[in-house]
This record gives structure tokens, sequence and C-alpha cells, in this order.
């Protein structure tokens, strides 16, 4: 199989997986739960999730390691355990997989802020993003995944601990970004102009945006990173923006709505399209088909 950057330097559009979280909990995951210790006790449940994101179409599945870094996992004492569980979740993403598909390491926020807001050093948290990402690289993964970044810092440390293990690996990263009167900010007020400039430097790939807005506002946001930088973009969306339903969290976008989305996201230049909350294999599968059947209606009319 080509690598990644070999597919997408073709002009290939390439589609990740959707929400992990979603489905652990449909799986079980108790409210409140650690969900990367199910790495260790239940890897099998992992194993069916990647599964199900491949037979639907999935060119990339995610390992459940978003809140597996030593720092994030202190919070509830099992950051001793971080190598274990990271090499657990790439174990059973390429059971799944093989190499049928890519699998991307998922790497989120620490969970920590910064000096001067918060109480963190920048060298502790490069120390946690580096082990992390060194067990995530040993157990076999194919590209790095930073994902769900609000603060430039934090993610340019961990851009920069991904390609400091390989100079040649894919490193996709993405922050999320909320709409204002004066454009797109994160909470932490960073820009996309600005998110595109210090992840490219810091050694990024591919860069774009994930969570936190629904396929409609992630097609605006595609169509401004466009604007700011020229490396493949990546965007996943939320099923839509959740709602209380009779006690229970529903996000409402279906999958025939995102699949006409996905195919808007592909002509604002997206070239990685996936799900972020609230997606399923059934939102994956119906971006498929379209893609596909996009492609070839195209390659007819070229033939003509």
């Amino acid at each position: 199989m080509a690598t990644l950057l070999e597919r997408l330097a073709r002009g290939e559009v390439l589609l990740a997986d959707g929400a992990m979280g979603t489905l652990l909990m449909a799986g079980g995951l108790e409210r409140g739960a650690v969900p990367e210790s199910l790495n260790l006790s239940r890897p099998e449940l992992l194993e069916g999730i990647a599964r199900s994101y491949l037979e639907a179409g999935a060119d990339i599945v995610q390992t459940n390691t978003f809140g597996a870094s030593p720092l994030k996992l202190a919070r509830c004492g099992l950051a001793d355990r971080s190598a274990e569980i990271n090499e657990a979740a790439v174990r059973a993403a390429r059971r799944a997989v093989g190499d049928r598909a890519y699998v991307a390491a998922s790497c989120g926020p620490c969970g920590r802020l910064l000096r001067p807001y918060g109480d963190t050093e920048e060298e502790e948290m490069a120390e946690s993003f580096r082990s992390q990402m060194q067990a995530l690289w040993s157990a076999g993964i194919d590209a790095f995944c930073i994902e769900t970044m609000s603060d430039i810092r934090e993610a340019r440390l961990a851009v920069q601990a991904a390609r400091s293990l390989s100079p040649t690996a894919p490193v996709m990263a993405t922050m999320t970004f909320e709409p204002t009167p004066r454009g797109f900010f994160t909470v932490m007020g960073v820009t996309i102009e600005t998110a595109c400039s210090e992840l490219e430097k810091a050694g990024a790939d591919l860069v774009g945006s994930n969570c936190g807005n629904g396929s409609e506002q992630m097609v605006a946001i595609a169509r401004e990173f466009r604007k700011w930088s020229r490396r493949p973009l990546v965007i996943q969306a939320n099923a839509g923006l959740p709602e209380l339903r009779r006690g229970e969290v529903h996000y409402p976008e279906t999958p025939e709505f995102m699949a006409r989305k996905a195919l808007e996201l592909r002509a604002a230049g997206a070239a990685v399209i996936g799900g972020c909350c609230g997606t399923t294999p059934e939102h994956t599968r119906a971006m498929r088909r379209a893609l596909d059947g996009s492609r070839k209606d195209r390659s007819s009319l070229g033939s003509v």
C-alpha cells in the first residue's frame, strides 16, 4: 500500500473514520469512566469499532488514545500505564484493519494549561507528548493525528514531539474553532491564519480542524484554511451540534446530510474528510458512497 502522503500527493481524497466516544458509550462505557482504560480491559471493543469503520469504507482509522498522554492520565492515576495503554490501542486497531487502512494515532490536549495561564512548564508538556508518541510510534502506527487543540503553543509542542520521532511520518494537526463576528477563533484566541503558520513551522504535513462544528460551518472553515495554507487539509465535523432530547444527547446531522457536505468539503480543498462527535459508521458509509459516486461521475464525463 502506498503511504498516506504519497496518495495525497497524487491528488486522492482520503476518508477518515468517525467518532470513537460515541461508539464506546454505545458499547458500554460508563458515564465518567476513562475511555482509554478500555484499551486494557476491553481491547475487543476497540477492535470491533475499527473494523466497523473499515467496513464502512474508511481509509484511516484512529486509535483510542486521545487522552492517553501521561499528563492527562495522571488525573485518574494511570500515568505510569501510559505506554501500555497506547500500545494496546495500536494493536487493537491493527488487528482490525491490517494493511487495508492507515492507523493514525489520536493525540489530544493534555488537560493542563501552560504558564502563565496555568501551572505547567513547556518542557513538562513536551516530555508528556514525547512519551506518548514514542509508545505509539514503536507500536507501529502509520501517522500521528494531533487533534482538538485550542492553544497554539500546546499544538506546536505536540507536533514537534511527533516530528522528533520521525522526519517522514505523516503528522496531521487540527484545531477547534468557534465562529465569531470577527471570524473563526479557538477558545484561546488562535486564528486560522496563525494556526496554519505555526503548525506548518512546527512540522505538520496536514493542517485543519475537527470538532466543535457541524458540517455546514466546517465548509466555511475549510475555505478559510485554503486561503492561508497549501498543505493538505484535514476536516472532521461533528454530526451537528449536540441537543438534549429526553435526557439523551442527540446529534442532528444524518448520514445523507454529511455525505452531501463531504462533496462540498472536497470542493473547498479538504484532502482528508472524516467525522467527529456523533458520527458513526453509517455516516462514514454514506460519505464513502458520495465521494466514490462523484468520482465515477467525473471519470465518465472525462471520457466522453
